[in-house]
């Protein structure tokens, strides 16, 4: 066998057992979401900016939608690191409720905020996102960057195409969002969304419409 051809096979032979290995990952990743989340009761996940400091004026509202919410009795769930996400996780710890944090590993070593009373430490960005999907009952997004338009845009694909039952999702702050559903309008006049898909969503600035609306889309009252 030729050099070139053991290194090809090498090669090959490395790859496949990096697979191998990265399904256990994806594995570890869910296996511990499920058991540290069973039985948190209903909850909702709060997306937004993690470059939002404490005198951010969503970072005010975050804090407070989040502390309303626990008082209703729901957890909340974020992705546990600075700006948005740990206002919301202040606004549970407030009210001494569960306050959930799914951090991601990244480059820059994103660390999970001091609010979080529950962390989880997750390798892969799907397996994250599959977990808040599925333990939360609703989302709320505030202003952020493209990783809160990943979360906020797979929501509504998984809402559009029936992959999941009714999930109230709710954008808080009007202006932020004008433009991106003057966009989607652009979309539907052109026919590449359904008239109902500009449905899917609320969009509003009142943190008691956020409240009082999950708690009557989702039957928890």
């Amino acid at each position: 066998m030729m050099i070139k051809d053991i290194q090809k096979e090498f090669l090959e032979n490395r790859n496949k057992n990096k697979d191998v290995w990265r399904i256990f990952r994806v594995v570890s990743d869910f296996t511990d979401a499920f058991e540290d989340l069973d039985g948190i009761g209903p909850a909702v996940s709060i997306f937004g900016s993690a470059r939002s400091d404490k005198n951010d004026f969503y970072y005010q509202k975050a804090v407070e939608i989040a502390n309303r919410l626990s008082k209703e009795g729901y957890a909340i769930i974020t992705g546990g690191g600075p700006g948005i996400m740990e206002a919301a996780n202040k606004g549970a710890k407030m009210a001494n409720n569960v306050s959930i944090g799914l951090n991601i590993e990244l480059p820059h070593e994103q660390e999970i905020n001091q609010y979080v009373t529950l962390p989880l430490n997750f390798k892969y960005f799907f397996t994250r996102k599959v977990t808040f999907m599925k333990y939360a009952v609703s989302f709320v997004v505030m202003p952020g960057g493209f990783g809160t338009m990943d979360e906020l845009f797979e929501s509504l694909v998984l809402k559009q195409t029936n992959k999941i039952g009714y999930f109230p999702i709710v954008l808080f702050g009007e202006e932020f969002w004008k433009p991106l559903i003057e966009f989607m309008k652009n979309l539907k006049d052109v026919g590449y969304v359904g008239e109902n898909d500009l449905n899917l969503f609320k969009v509003t600035d009142d943190i008691e419409e956020v409240v009082s609306y999950i708690k009557s889309e989702t039957g928890f009252i």
